[in-house]
């Protein structure tokens, strides 16, 4: 059994491969107990976010094979998904996810919500009862690895969000936000930060649309916006020269024939749509619609990049304590191998010591002089203990076998001139 990764992220699939393989809600829960209940497969942890879905295994040879399989069946995928998965294991495994939970492998640099999603998804595990003392061990350790590089380098400062990149693009179209009107689909912590960018950047009027309306009114009271339900989004399109979307939902909440109507009764004044929701909230072919001009979250790449630089040294420091922590941690799993053999080995040790022990207590009942029985004890002893590692050690030599003879003068600690 051993650690493996197998999943895609934002680096290896571009949306359109991403969102056919997210997971949310219940969908986690019914998806671990499933894995876990598949040959080769003991222990499994799921994170699933825009950005990435990734599964984290301790399982034999099989167990990577066994997921790409299921994962193709299970979303009815094209075949062709299978070029966008990347694998990895062992030592490789454990640096990709010191690095996700340190926000290294982020499309923003450094961004701390990833390390949240994580954690959620070890409960996740947890309450599934797929999270065993292996992953377990490895998350808590990975948590503390997070905890450290965060105090101890500055990969942290001077944020850039997908929030903040969101409202840095829009403004690549628009030279002010206070004439402009912004509808906002979606109550979350992402969409309650791009709120807080535009409002601060002046913008005009603000609306807020969800599914849950006393969500909306909350999220909308803190900015002076308005609250819109879901049912009444297509009155609403046309007043929004800027369109930003964040939710989980499955679905495509903004359908073609919606924007449309919407362009129409806008008599061409250009739109900012940006899709940031995987599974895409906004229906891909509204992007072909003249004067709407709609991205995803991919296409925030290259603004996020122009905005991190000062991370870059930052980020060079964190490498530095990953790897150190890398190795402790291979250092201590590995000395945990040795644990069984060596409680085995002294209860072995212990039951011989039991039983010499009990013959002593009787030689000496039945009178007999205290310095023989300790001559006997101790020598009953020795054989015992010496016995089989001296037939192990005669077959070795008879059969060439130098690992063993080798093993042995470490094991004892006997001198290499030693002779028999």
């Amino acid at each position: 059994m051993r650690l493996q990764i197998l999943g895609l992220n934002h680096t290896t699939a571009p949306v359109e491969i991403r969102e056919q393989v997210v997971f949310a809600g219940e969908n986690i829960d019914r998806a671990l107990v499933r894995l876990k209940e598949m040959v080769d497969i003991d222990e499994v942890v799921l994170l699933s976010t825009c950005n990435r879905t990734e599964f984290y295994l301790m399982g034999g040879d099989a167990a990577r094979g066994t997921l790409q399989t299921w994962l193709h069946n299970e979303g009815n995928l094209n075949p062709a998904y299978a070029n966008n998965l990347f694998a990895l294991e062992d030592d490789a495994a454990i640096r990709h996810i010191f690095r996700v939970a340190c926000g290294l492998d982020s499309m923003v640099l450094g961004e701390p919500q990833i390390l949240g999603q994580l954690k959620d998804s070890v409960r996740d595990a947890e309450r599934a009862g797929t999270l065993g003392k292996h992953l377990g061990a490895l998350f808590q350790h990975t948590f503390s690895v997070a905890k450290k590089v965060r105090t101890e380098t500055e990969i942290g400062a001077n944020p850039v969000s997908v929030a903040s990149a969101a409202v840095s693009l829009a403004g690549q179209f628009f030279s002010g936000f206070a004439q402009h009107t912004a509808l906002l689909v979606g109550a979350g912590v992402t969409i309650e930060l791009v709120a807080k960018h535009l409002t601060a950047k002046g913008l005009g009027r603000l609306f807020v649309a969800n599914r849950d309306l006393n969500r909306a009114r909350r999220l909308a009271n803190q900015f002076n916006g308005y609250a819109v339900p879901l049912s009444e989004l297509h009155g609403t399109l046309p007043e929004a020269d800027i369109l930003i979307t964040s939710t989980a939902s499955p679905d495509v909440l903004i359908t073609l024939p919606q924007m449309e109507a919407a362009v129409s009764l806008r008599r061409h004044k250009p739109m900012f749509a940006l899709d940031i929701a995987v599974p895409r909230n906004i229906e891909a072919a509204v992007g072909e619609l003249p004067d709407v001009y709609l991205y995803t979250i991919d296409d925030l790449d290259k603004v996020i990049l122009e905005g991190q630089g000062n991370r870059e040294a930052a980020a060079i420091d964190a490498s530095r304590i990953l790897e150190d922590e890398i190795r402790r941690y291979t250092d201590m799993a590995r000395a945990k191998e040795a644990n069984p053999i060596i409680t085995a080995l002294r209860e072995h040790g212990q039951s011989i010591r039991d039983e010499v022990a009990d013959q002593a207590r009787r030689r000496l009942a039945r009178g007999m002089d205290s310095a023989e029985v300790i001559e006997y004890a101790t020598a009953a002893m020795m054989k015992k203990l010496l016995h089989n590692p001296s037939v192990r050690l005669r077959d070795a030599a008879e059969n060439s076998n130098a690992d063993i003879i080798a093993a042995a003068r470490i094991l004892f600690d006997l001198d290499e001139d030693t002779e028999e």
